[in-house]
């Protein structure tokens, strides 16, 4: 137990000054290319995030190729810094190619954050989407109530009887019988309405009487 701690107190201070010399390279080369104050040290910040937001999308995620490609990007970026402050460039006299990679960086970096956050699902994800789409499938169907039976209909009341005068009935059996002598046939309702110049309801009434 206690080897396995050493060990891993080893490791751990060792990731610790690698990762605190990287930034400071970083520091120097974005100050030496024109990036003063606050913004000297928001560069290695910025490669570190990548770098670390690329290797989880690696361990964790299923886009693979993508992960890889701005892992690599921002190791070169860190790597770059190290090696230019070794000696091989001078500090004092920056060259403009270089100048330009480091103005350009907070956008690359700011793009590979943004691919690195919003693409595809990670393989956990879609394992838990899998285990509920197969808890549903083996969810027994739901009964499903018979759906209510409409509203009976109200019968309509009827209508109340139409009062007509016994004169007006005798009238119209001796219209509709001379409609009979005349043409052989049982006078109509329209007709004996017609004849009498009475309103339909009227017209049925008197026709239901004779």
């Amino acid at each position: 137990m206690r080897a396995q701690l050493a060990r891993v107190d080893a490791v751990l201070v060792q990731a610790l000054i690698a990762a605190a010399l990287s930034f400071a390279h970083l520091h120097d080369v974005a100050s030496a290319a024109g990036q003063d104050g606050w913004k000297a040290w928001a560069y290695p910040i910025s490669v570190d995030l990548l770098l670390v937001a690329a290797w989880r999308r690696l361990r964790t995620g299923n886009t693979k190729a993508a992960a890889w490609c701005w892992f690599v990007i921002a190791l070169a970026a860190s790597l770059g810094a190290n090696v230019a402050t070794a000696g091989l460039l001078d500090l004092s006299n920056v060259p403009a190619w270089l100048r330009i990679l480091v103005a350009g960086w907070p956008a690359v970096a700011f793009l590979g954050g943004t691919l690195l956050a919003h693409s595809a699902p990670t393989a956990e994800t879609d394992e838990v989407g899998a285990d509920l789409i197969e808890d549903q499938e083996h969810e027994p169907e739901a009964t499903l109530d018979p759906p209510p039976a409409p509203p009976a209909i109200e019968a309509l009341p009827e209508r109340p009887p139409v009062p007509v005068p016994a004169a007006l009935v005798d009238h119209a059996r001796k219209v509709a019988a001379e409609h009979h002598t005349r043409t052989g046939t049982p006078i109509d309702t329209p007709t004996l309405r017609a004849r009498l110049g009475v309103p339909a309801l009227m017209a049925e009434a008197i026709a239901a009487r004779l």
